[in-house]
């Protein structure tokens, strides 16, 4: 069985050997890394499935290979394989490898791309897999070692990569390279939740949760360990303390710097983080969620060529304010004029996406506005069909707001050197699908 993590890939059996096709089905390179595929397998993939008009499968069968390809822009990505290896990271494997791709060519991999590039496809080929074993997917440690042309280097500066490089892709933490230094050792968190809603036009919640991710960005010095408390059920009975205030998290993923053995044991995130800025969690949180915005829509038609809308909003939260407030009423495609007031903000109608559309740039909390609009609509005989009521939908930022109820409680970092370290904590609320029935 094969595990993966974010840049770490781990397969049950080997990889054969690796293509990069074009869609006429030319072979723009080929890396072999065993010799049991043989190149009539290949031509075989290469005429009967990219030839075909129409292949919904992602594998393929041929002379007893197993061939696992992607598109990425104008390039087919291929793996092939005689052995039973875990599907779902050879897949891993190839979207990583665009990754990779897209580091070193500026995010613009295509065939123009790879013909311009031969001598550095292939060195990078040859690094991120070892017979038929994916070794480091990551760029940024990639980069210390496979230079793109024309890039010069200090001698002295290669002479340390060279020595560095060997840790990093053999050892334990190949996310993080030693030596780094700073005058001033900052870490920056960011919890970014999307909120998503279904509310029925009587008002009762029909489907509600929130996605999040935990953002870090880090300016520390040397190797620090970083250790990170949240307000999760798991964690804090763990720990022995009362469950008020707890949240039950669902569907959690972490970094691949994240050690998972100490989270299975005690439910702690210890970390050694990389430099820079990377998502540290991801996770989903479905119960008590504490909504930003009610929406209360009030539509009459009056008859076949009229509508009365009433909206009111109201923030449910208290002492922060939204930013960017923008709320969608949709409105009959045969819509021939709108008449809007709001008590805030700035309605207009946009023929173009059939709404109304309202803005607002502040919206304070524990505050209730009302938007009221007469529209009129054309008699046509093809609009003889009823209007479908698609639902208002929202989109707004809440800084400071953890929809989920989630609070960080401590991050704690350690390093040999006991340096002061200046933490800074955010949170914001963003839509997701917010959707309201009317």
């Amino acid at each position: 069985a094969g595990a993966c993590r974010q840049g770490e890939l781990v397969l049950a059996g080997m990889i054969s050997a690796v293509y990069l096709i074009n869609l006429k089905g030319e072979i723009l390179i080929y890396r072999s890394y065993r010799d049991d595929v043989s190149r009539a397998a290949a031509d075989a993939f290469r005429m009967q499935v990219l030839a075909a008009k129409e292949f919904r499968s992602p594998v393929q069968v041929f002379e007893k290979a197993s061939f696992f390809h992607i598109r990425s822009a104008n390039v087919y990505l291929v793996a092939a394989t005689r052995e039973n290896v875990n599907a779902a990271m050879a897949f891993q494997f190839l979207f990583a490898l665009v990754d990779v791709f897209n580091g070193y060519f500026g995010g613009a991999f295509e065939e123009e791309t790879v013909r311009d590039n031969f001598p550095l496809v292939y060195e990078l080929l040859d690094e991120v897999m070892d017979f038929g074993y994916p070794q480091s997917c990551s760029t940024d440690m990639l980069k210390m070692f496979i230079m793109q042309e024309g890039q010069n280097m200090d001698p002295a500066r290669k002479l340390v990569i060279a020595k560095q490089a060997p840790a990093q892709v053999t050892g334990a933490v190949s996310w993080r390279r030693e030596g780094i230094k700073y005058k001033k050792n900052e870490v920056f968190l960011d919890v970014v939740e999307h909120v998503n809603l279904l509310m029925s036009s009587k008002g009762t919640v029909l489907r509600s949760d929130v996605t999040g991710e935990v953002l870090m960005k880090t300016y520390l010095t040397g190797m620090p360990e970083c250790k990170f408390g949240l307000n999760d059920k798991l964690m804090m009975a763990e720990e022995g303390k009362r469950n008020s205030g707890a949240i039950a998290m669902e569907d959690v993923s972490f970094h691949q710097c994240v050690k998972l053995g100490k989270f299975d044991s005690d439910k702690a995130v210890t970390f050694i983080p990389p430099d820079g800025e990377f998502v540290l969690m991801k996770y989903r949180v479905s119960e008590n969620i504490n909504l930003p915005f009610s929406v209360l829509p009030v539509v009459k038609e009056m008859g076949r060529t009229r509508l009365e809308i009433n909206v009111k909003v109201k923030a449910q939260y208290s002492s922060v304010t939204g930013l960017n407030v923008i709320v969608r009423i949709p409105l009959p495609p045969n819509t021939a004029k709108v008449t809007a007031t709001t008590a805030a903000g700035k309605a207009k109608y946009e023929p173009e996406t059939s709404e109304l559309v309202w803005r607002m740039r502040k919206f304070p909390g524990d505050t209730e506005y009302a938007l009221s609009a007469e529209v009129e609509m054309s008699a046509r005989i093809e609009d003889k069909r009823a209007w479908s009521r698609p639902p208002i939908s929202m989109e707004y930022q809440v800084p400071m707001l953890a929809a989920s109820g989630l609070h960080v409680r401590f991050l704690k970092i350690y390093e040999k050197s006991n340096y002061n370290t200046i933490k800074w904590v955010r949170y914001i609320s963003k839509n997701g699908q917010y959707l309201n029935r009317i």
